[in-house]
């Protein structure tokens, strides 16, 4: 392959007209002939810029509503063909096939028409052809040709022309080639994602994942393992369309906590008052709801006040100065709410390393979106537990009845227990969690964990009992055999919210009973692994 290639003709199509005009105009500063089609033709012409009509030099005028215009020899020729090959050059010589030597194309926007609503067959009509046909053709022959499929690689290659005298180098030519090749896959993956949606095929044959570079990360978990962040192109609220108000930039544990924490507290609607999410390393160390947000926050925070430091906290409405300076009373790596008012945005700014995003809303918890996990030979593909549970569908199984506050708790214990890790117990009290265990190979041991930690933070608020005196307990998944169920009660609980359907469930259900505590199966179970 040539190293250095000039670039004497370029073919233009885009559908996104951003800096097409400085594109085009650096391209003709440096004597470069300009081949276009449609609308993008007339917005170079407007612009005063001499353009020459791909019909003109196909001789077909574009036809069929524009699906064929650029599905030709005289374009596919002049981008294929290898100038150091001299049957190509012969070829090219006796069908008077012009060389093109820089293609310009972004594609129709398929996944825009898609995130907008629109129907099938207004979503079929944006499916590019002649497009990534051009550009996987470009890319082949990068060798010779340039292409180039996104705005932000206007001004290199504008640069690549400038140092070299109006031509490009082959290590730019391959840069350009792999991104082209990363473009036309993610485009086909959003297309045959969309479409097994469609037609309703939960499990095509075929299944393909793209995203874009959002940032290069200084590493991963940990030091020695790199890392990126990429975007997969919707806009539903979180941590990956949240606007970063102050702060150092995010690491790749922060970005995974923030979202396990915007998730979560996510599940708790506004309009039903203030709640409060603290995380870390992924799982929940305090949950709260209060009559206001900087309640909330504290009552999170006393589930566990050794946890926090250094950890994640995300609220479901707007930061305010109140809370603002609880929260800067020890150090947090981020926060994340839907929005934050100026007082509470001047309080954190003497916290310089304290990262601040802000989403614009709250995450719908009942979206339905794919969850992926890498494995040895292949990955693993689910939904997303979009599981919820109403009041009416709890099954009491024991002779006594949850009362009303008791009922309260154990709904607000479940929803948490979704987003902790298994095996996930969750005591909770009042609307705030006072115990949680996670990730323990054993469910009696995360019961029993989460029951020390209620009794340390009792210790350091000077409290006679536990903080899971009283309480209720959620568990993840069914009790495999009374002993978790008696370490809860031994704890203090006085009612469980779990799955049900083991094979012990009687034995479990007399142990219930035996202790003077009211059950409840809810037919569901949240593993989280």
């Amino acid at each position: 392959m040539t190293d250095i290639v000039p670039v004497r003709r370029a073919l233009l199509s885009v559908s996104d007209k951003t800096g097409l005009i400085d594109l085009a105009r650096g391209l003709a500063a440096q004597g470069v002939e300009l081949l276009s089609t449609g609308g993008t033709a007339n917005a170079m012409r407007d612009a005063g810029l001499i353009v020459k009509d791909v019909a003109d030099v196909t001789g077909f005028p574009e036809m069929m509503d524009g699906r064929v215009k650029t599905l030709h020899p005289a374009v596919h020729g002049g981008l294929l063909a290898l100038r150091d090959n001299d049957d190509h050059l012969a070829a090219m010589e006796e069908h008077g096939i012009g060389a093109i030597d820089l293609l310009v194309v972004n594609l129709y926007p398929f996944e825009d028409t898609v995130a907008k609503g629109a129907d099938y067959d207004t979503c079929i009509e944006n499916i590019d052809i002649g497009g990534p046909a051009m550009i996987r053709a470009a890319a082949k022959n990068h060798g010779f040709v340039n292409v180039v499929v996104d705005v932000q690689d206007y001004a290199p290659l504008l640069a690549q022309l400038e140092t070299n005298g109006g031509a490009t180098t082959l290590g730019f030519r391959q840069s350009l080639a792999q991104t082209a090749y990363a473009r036309t896959a993610a485009y086909d993956a959003a297309v045959s994602t969309w479409m097994a949606g469609a037609i309703d095929e939960t499990t095509p044959r075929r299944r393909a994942f793209a995203g874009t570079l959002a940032q290069t990360l200084r590493y991963g978990e940990n030091p020695h393992q790199s890392a990126a962040f990429y975007l997969d192109g919707t806009d539903r609220p979180g941590v990956a369309t949240a606007r970063q108000l102050q702060g150092k930039e995010l690491s790749y544990n922060n970005i995974n906590d923030t979202d396990a924490a915007f998730e979560l507290v996510s599940e708790f609607d506004p309009t039903d008052g203030p709640a409060c999410a603290i995380i870390k390393h992924a799982n929940p160390c305090g949950v709260a709801r209060g009559d206001s947000l900087a309640e909330a926050y504290k009552s999170a925070f006393n589930c566990d006040d050794v946890s926090p430091f250094g950890g994640i906290i995300a609220l479901n409405q707007t930061l305010d100065a109140a809370t603002a300076q609880e929260i800067t009373k020890i150090f947090t790596e981020v926060v994340i709410a839907p929005d934050a008012d100026a007082d509470a945005v001047e309080i954190f700014a003497a916290k310089k390393n304290l990262r601040l995003l802000t989403t614009g809303g709250l995450a719908d918890p009942g979206h339905s979106n794919l969850t992926f996990r890498q494995v040895s030979g292949g990955f693993l593909v689910q939904d997303k537990d979009n599981g919820h549970i109403n009041r009416e569908d709890l099954r009491v199984v024991t002779e006594r009845a949850p009362n009303d506050q008791e009922m309260k708790d154990m709904l607000f214990a479940w929803t948490v227990a979704k987003h902790v890790k298994s095996n996930a117990i969750i005591y909770v009290k009042d609307g705030a969690t006072v115990g949680i265990g996670a990730g323990q190979m054993s469910r009696v041991d995360s019961t029993r964990i989460a029951a020390r930690k209620s009794q340390d933070m009792a210790d350091v608020l000077g409290l006679d009992m536990p903080l899971t005196h009283g309480s209720v307990v959620a568990s993840d998944a069914f009790f495999p055999f009374a002993d978790g169920l008696l370490s809860a009660a031994e704890a203090g609980a006085t009612a469980i919210i779990q799955p049900g359907g083991s094979m012990r469930d009687d034995e479990v259900i007399k142990a219930a009973n035996d202790a003077g505590l009211a059950m409840v199966f809810t037919g569901m179970r949240h593993f989280r692994h």
